[in-house]
């Protein structure tokens, strides 16, 4: 659907669909403000159904996607077994770990919607999170588990005497942003590192980022924050970005997202109390809790001395 309204005769042959089960299908979303129906019949884009086009410039395309991917399906009957004993099922059903699941070949294509449902979400709070970050004064930072680089680039961007290293598994940081490769714009101040934050992190930073990455159980958590705080020098800063389950506007996007979690991986998404307990679990002394935007929430804690 473009700019100008359509029938739903019209918008079933540009999708290959039965255009009464389309008409039936645009009138349920319509029903909850994804499209408005017309009184001539024809269907209309609304604030919501626009979020979902490929050139939206702050869209949710596949964010929406990744929450419906298949397995998604399969395993939301499951969600009463997971309540009764707190643990994931993606590895009953799949057989492995549901990260081990995502690179193997058969999920390429559900590997590909994750990476871009991750940069889309790196795009909407990337400048939210260089506009509350001050990074003044800092020479170096790791970013931890960033994904395609989106917040890197953006912050580097911003800071042009800042030198900044990516740090995913070895998959995640071959597709890095253009910009962080070679060849690419910020190439000279930036570094390209694989590994698994559970087991090591890059040493020697000014400032560590921790965004949207804690969510699996709380042992891992605290084990990721204690490489963060054995690699880093005293007086580091180590600066956790999530959203919380308490304290936000944001609660039926995070409460949702915490179910997903135990479901896939037996994680979770943190209360604001919860996840302070976590840093200081880790041995960092955290030093202050403040929202990004409406979703997310800074905490910034430093390594002793």
């Amino acid at each position: 659907l473009g700019d100008e309204p359509a029938d739903a005769g019209t918008l079933a042959k540009a999708v290959r669909a039965d255009q009464g089960a389309l008409e039936r299908l645009l009138r349920a979303l319509a029903a909850y403000g994804v499209f408005a129906e017309l009184p001539d019949g024809r269907f209309t884009h609304t604030d919501a159904s626009r979020l979902l086009r490929e050139d939206a410039p702050r869209g949710l395309r596949y964010s929406a996607l990744w929450a419906t991917e298949p397995w998604t399906w399969a395993l939301w009957p499951h969600l009463a077994d997971a309540v009764r004993t707190g643990r994931e099922e993606f590895t009953g059903l799949y057989g492995t770990a549901f990260f081990d699941w995502l690179h193997t070949p058969g999920a390429r294509a559900s590997a590909q919607v994750f990476d871009k449902a991750m940069t889309q979400s790196s795009v909407l709070s990337a400048r939210a999170l260089a506009d509350a970050l001050d990074l003044d004064g800092v020479g170096s930072m790791v970013d931890i588990a960033g994904g395609q680089g989106m917040v890197l680039a953006t912050l580097l961007e911003k800071y042009p005497t800042l030198r900044g290293t990516l740090f995913d598994l070895p998959k995640v940081v071959a597709d890095a942003d253009p910009r962080l490769r070679e060849g690419g714009a910020l190439t000279g101040r930036a570094r390209l590192v694989a590994g698994d934050c559970r087991r090591s992190v890059p040493e020697g930073a000014d400032l560590y980022l921790l965004k949207n990455i804690l969510e699996w159980d709380d042992e891992s958590t605290v084990r990721t924050l204690r490489n963060v705080a054995g690699a880093a020098p005293a007086g580091a800063r180590v600066v956790v970005v999530e959203n919380l389950v308490d304290g936000s506007p944001e609660t039926r996007f995070t409460t949702a997202m915490d179910l997903l979690l135990l479901l896939n991986v037996g994680g979770r998404k943190h209360t604001g109390a919860g996840l302070s307990a976590l840093v200081e679990q880790a041995g960092l002394h955290l030093e202050e809790i403040r929202p990004v935007n409406s979703y997310l929430h800074m905490f910034v804690s430093k390594v002793p001395e």
